[in-house]
This record gives C-alpha cells, sequence and structure tokens, in this order.
C-alpha cells in the first residue's frame, strides 16, 4: 500500500514539480491549497490546481485559515513595526501556519508525510541548506518544531530553480514553468507601508536624534525606517553620513549614527528554536536572509541565547532572526531582542 503524503500546493511551479517527484517515489499524494488572506488570485490559483490534479490524478482540497493567518502572521507584522521592530512575517509564517496549521490537517486526510515546494534539504532529524543557494529557504526555517521534520519530505532540496523550470516543461507544465515569481511577502501587494496605513497612522513627523540625544533633524515616522537605513530623512547639519541605529516608537525618535556606531559583536536572542541540545558551541549565523554568514560562538540559557561574533556586523536589528548554522546543517535560531558592541 503506498505510504500518503499531503503536499502544499499553490498553483506555481514548484509545488506542481513537488507532485510529480512525490509521484515518482511512490507516494499517493494528496494536495492541500490554504486559502491565508485575500491579496492573492484564489481562483486563478485554484484553475490552474484543478489542471494539475487531473494531469497527475491527485485529490486535493482546500481549506480556509484566514482568521488563524490574520491573528499569527498578518497582526504580528503589523504590531512588530508598531513597536519599532523589523518583523520576519516569512519565517513566523512558516513556524505557525505552514508548518502549524497544516500539521492537523495530515490527520484530517489519513496523511504520514507532509511535503512542500520549499528549497531546503532534510533528512528527518535536521534541516540543511539547498542545492540552489540563491533559492535556499532554511533561514526561514529555523522555528518550526524538531518533531516535525520526521514526517517533513522536500523534494526540491536537490534541484536548482533552472532545473525545476525545465523539469516543469518536460511534463506539460510549460505555462507554469514561464509564470513570473510572486513577491517576497504574500499579503504586501505594494509595499509595506501602504499596509500599516490601511491599519494606522503612519505619517507621524518626529525628531531624528544622535546617541547623546541631541534634536539633529526630522523623519516622516517611525515605522518608515529599519536600522541601517541612510536615506529618507532630513538632517540639520552632517559631515559624514549618519546610518539608523535605533528606533523608539514610544517617543517617535529615530537613532543615527556614523557607521561605526552600526557595527556589532554580540547579539542577544529570545523563543530560540533549536535542533540541537548544546548549550555552548561554535557555528556561523546569519543576521538577515540575504547576510553573509559569520563565525560565532554562542551561550544558551534557557530559550535565551548571547551570540558572539568573530567579527562584528552592521544592520542587526530588533524583530529579526539570528539563524544558526553548522556548515549546511541548521542547528537553531531565535528573534533579536538587542545587540550591542562589547
Amino acid at each position: 500500500m503506498k505510504k500518503r503524503v499531503l503536499v502544499g500546493i499553490s498553483g506555481g511551479v514548484d509545488s506542481a514539480v513537488t507532485v510529480y517527484l512525490l509521484q515518482k517515489r511512490g507516494f499517493e499524494v494528496i494536495g492541500l491549497y490554504l486559502k491565508m488572506h485575500e491579496d492573492v488570485p484564489h481562483d486563478e490559483n485554484l484553475s490552474k490546481i484543478e489542471k494539475l490534479a487531473k494531469l497527475f490524478n491527485i485529490k486535493y482540497f482546500v481549506e480556509d485559515i484566514t482568521e488563524s493567518f490574520k491573528r499569527k502572521v498578518y497582526d504580528y507584522f503589523v504590531e512588530s513595526y508598531k513597536n519599532g521592530l523589523t518583523p520576519n512575517p516569512c519565517a513566523m509564517c512558516n513556524r505557525e501556519i505552514k508548518f502549524g496549521e497544516f500539521i492537523p490537517f495530515m490527520e484530517k486526510y489519513k496523511c504520514e508525510y507532509l511535503a512542500t515546494g520549499h528549497y531546503v534539504r532534510c533528512d528527518g532529524e535536521f534541516l540543511y541548506k539547498a542545492k540552489d543557494i540563491t533559492k535556499d529557504q532554511s533561514y526561514f526555517m529555523f522555528g518550526i518544531k524538531k518533531e516535525i521534520l520526521k514526517k517533513a519530505i522536500f523534494p526540491l532540496g536537490d534541484w536548482t530553480k533552472e532545473e525545476i523550470k525545465e523539469k516543469a516543461k518536460e511534463i506539460g507544465l510549460e505555462v507554469l514553468a514561464s509564470a513570473r515569481e510572486s513577491q517576497d511577502i504574500c499579503f504586501i501587494p505594494t509595499n509595506y507601508i501602504d499596509v500599516l496605513s490601511s491599519e494606522f497612522n503612519t505619517k507621524l513627523n518626529g525628531k531624528i536624534v544622535n546617541t547623546k540625544r541631541q534634536i539633529i533633524g526630522n523623519h516622516k515616522g517611525y515605522m518608515h525606517y529599519t536600522i541601517g537605513q541612510r536615506k529618507g530623512f532630513t538632517l540639520f547639519k552632517s559631515h559624514i553620513p549618519q546610518y539608523v541605529i535605533g528606533i523608539d516608537a514610544d517617543k517617535n525618535q529615530i537613532i543615527v549614527g556614523d557607521k561605526r556606531q552600526l557595527e556589532k559583536n554580540m547579539i542577544f536572542l529570545k523563543q530560540c528554536n533549536m535542533f540541537i541540545d548544546d548549550k555552548n558551541f561554535e557555528c556561523e549565523v546569519k543576521v538577515r536572509y540575504r547576510s553573509d554568514a559569520v563565525k560565532a560562538k554562542v551561550k544558551m540559557d534557557g530559550s535565551k541565547a548571547t551570540v558572539f561574533l568573530e567579527n562584528s556586523v552592521s544592520g542587526v536589528a530588533k524583530g529579526q532572526a539570528c539563524v544558526f548554522y553548522q556548515g549546511d546543517k541548521l542547528v537553531g535560531g531565535g528573534w533579536i531582542r538587542g545587540a550591542k558592541n562589547d
């Protein structure tokens, strides 16, 4: 009897080829389309999925989780900016939705495994960076529960994006192969300020201060800025470039400093999710999705951690994720709550 796998399908090329690859491996595939919000063309997506289901002779189901998505991802995103933080909605969505809300549906549809079109590798115990490092999504998956990994399958981890597109053309999915890729954050049709402006007033002119809290300029509202930004605000006078190094939401102030003040070599984390039990270990860390990995030593304290970087990095933002790797292996990570130079 074939083992059943529940596959998250979206109407895109990645999840479509995932279905094909799993069938080739002998699985009985059941598709699941999650309606998470209304800023995507559900009818268009479901039309594509209907054709996919006929092509591969699979059953698929649709579940509406818009209420959970709003509470766990959308509201988190809005509240983070309101509190002067820089959120990471993709990491939160993976933890709470794609590998959270998704799990009970495995039992509902009597499936032993789950699969998605993420570019990441998994051996049942750990996640690893994908073969296509330009598409690797392991950074956004640091928060998922370890016990899920023994049930998870990620067929695209050993493929490059171009190889997936070629395979799609080969199996009759030319339309999907040539489709434009979706934007990074699915519920932002234009830009994040438009989303925030629909929830609260973002036009809050305020003051820019230096590290001594002296007023040296003006800004258009603290939520327009993130750590490391050096444009979009007005300084009365400055002989050297100034960067955003802090955000005080309560006072509607932006703190700026020179490039040296932007550098940090100690990072403080909360709500860590670990795949190893070590309390003190060496690793490489990434403080942003596109940042280079930096060698570090990590000291755990319950669900908190202190990260000691071998070389300082810039642009460390509260609210973002700091993720730990040992080679290609993802060993854990946490949410940034602060940083400094020792």
